[in-house]
């Protein structure tokens, strides 16, 4: 026989069987959830079951069903119908539960009716970072990105939609009608067989228009004039230059160890009201007194802005390059230089511009400025094609230029906030795969999330301190 490592004979018959513990490494990952799970107060969490009731068939411990779900999504294994099939052939998961097996609908149910405590277990994770020290620069990059809902985009109505598919309807209605012409001139037979068709697929559009009325009547009622047929909360937004119905799920994650600190689930599909709710939230999570917080463009909102600054917190974010002038290859705003002493304006051609009035546009106080001088200006055509060269500031204008220079100061910004928060999407939709959420409604879809979260900073942590050292720091 040649030379190889054999097997044990499956039908010998051990006098001390081995004991499931021998199976689990002192290292393994399993051994860091269940001391987690052991150290959380599940009745503070508000877990339901926690009391069992007197009579009746004996339910699971709530300490079970989390510890499943924290295996499975490190595992990626989010499903409760594979978790029901791990939980009977996972040595490790058998380890975890002590052999507990609970169906599928019993570990659906759990993160159906847990919602809110599992959205604390995350939070509590993170203040356990917190204790450990792991935000001492207090400087986290803010970001959003889509994630695809349980819902098809056949069955997400907007009006745009709707009229372009009852439009599409009538058209094929009418084809229809001329073919059915068309078919009278064909032989009895082969006009019967014809009309028969046609006219089935004329009663059948007819039944999808009426639906499509139905529809659009719900439409009208709607708030937001959107449906979602299959998650009502789902909503469709742009992606990528691409449409996807779901959610947009916003960030903070610390600059130094990548920790997801922050996260929030939101049906709304732009950027521009998150940037201080983001980071008085990461500020609240981390315990810090300052924040830097981090943020592409798209959350340049000059009030969210200006929020951030009224609570302390420093914001940096690239702004949107909107001049038309500067487009047009004319001076842009930045050519002209503020004189707040004078609060006056500095055109290129060495004119004063002087404050004018002020007026509301979109609920912000704009004051004007423009010079006299610009009618004789010799550079006029490189300025304005209008009889002069009107300036807006915003009154709290000086919040966004003390920004500026923050951002001037800190080139490296916009590379830190790229390499910061954009890996952690990355890394979440490539656990989550193609399908993304399983669950339907927001704050289903908000616990889902939060176990996702909870997963990744579950192993950054285990990356950076290791199992034993982060089960010591949970046992403290």
């Amino acid at each position: 026989m040649k030379r190889f490592v054999e097997g044990v004979d499956r039908t010998q018959a051990l006098l001390l069987p081995e004991q499931l513990d021998d199976y689990v490494s002192e290292n393994n990952p399993v051994r860091v959830i269940d001391v987690f799970v052991d150290e959380l107060d599940l009745a503070a969490l508000k877990f339901e079951g926690i009391n069992p009731a007197v009579t009746g068939r004996p339910s699971y411990h709530p300490a079970a069903l989390l510890k499943i779900y924290i295996y499975g999504y490190l595992n990626r294994i989010q499903s409760s119908r594979r978790l029901e099939k791990e939980a009977q052939r996972n040595v490790e998961l058998m380890w975890l539960t002590g052999r507990l097996t609970p169906d599928f609908k019993t570990i659906a149910n759990f993160r159906k009716d847990n919602g809110a405590a599992i959205r604390s277990v995350s939070r509590q994770f993170i203040l356990m970072c917190q204790q450990l020290g792991m935000f001492t620069e207090a400087v986290v990059a803010i970001d959003g990105s889509k994630f695809k809902a349980v819902n098809n985009h056949d069955r997400n109505f907007t009006a745009a939609k709707l009229q372009y598919r009852m439009k599409t309807i009538e058209d094929s209605i009418n084809r229809y009608l001329k073919d059915l012409d068309t078919a009278d001139r064909h032989e009895p037979q082969v006009a019967a067989l014809k009309t028969e068709r046609l006219q089935g697929n004329i009663a059948a559009l007819k039944a999808q228009m009426q639906k499509l009325k139905e529809i659009e009547v719900q439409l009208q009622a709607a708030p937001d004039k959107q449906i979602s047929q299959t998650d009502p909360d789902a909503r469709a937004m742009k992606s990528q230059g691409t449409g996807i119905v779901g959610y947009n799920v916003q960030t903070a994650v610390d600059a130094k160890h990548h920790l997801i600190v922050a996260h929030v689930v939101t049906n709304v599909g732009s950027d521009r009201e998150q940037l201080s709710p983001m980071a008085k939230l990461a500020r609240s999570e981390m315990g810090t007194k300052d924040l830097t917080a981090i943020a592409d463009r798209g959350y340049f909102n000059a009030p969210e802005i200006q929020a951030c600054h009224e609570a302390s917190i420093d914001p940096i974010v690239a702004k949107s390059l909107t001049s038309g002038a500067s487009a047009d290859g004319r001076f842009g705003k930045a050519d002209f230089i503020f004189d707040a002493k004078t609060d006056t304006y500095r055109c290129p051609a060495g004119q004063i511009a002087i404050y004018r009035y002020t007026r509301e546009e979109r609920g912000l106080q704009i004051r004007r400025y423009w010079s006299s001088a610009c009618t004789q200006c010799s550079i006029k055509t490189q300025c304005t094609p209008s009889a002069y060269r009107r300036i807006s500031r915003w009154e709290h204008e000086d919040v966004l230029d003390a920004m500026q220079t923050r951002l001037d100061q800190t080139p490296d910004a916009m590379r830190t906030r790229r390499q910061t928060v954009e890996h952690p999407f990355g890394t979440l939709k490539a656990w989550m795969g193609a399908t993304h959420f399983l669950t339907r409604t927001l704050p289903k879809v908000s616990a889902e999330m939060s176990l996702h979260v909870l997963a990744y900073n579950f192993k950054r942590m285990l990356s950076i301190l290791g199992p034993q050292a982060l089960m010591t720091a949970m046992r403290a």
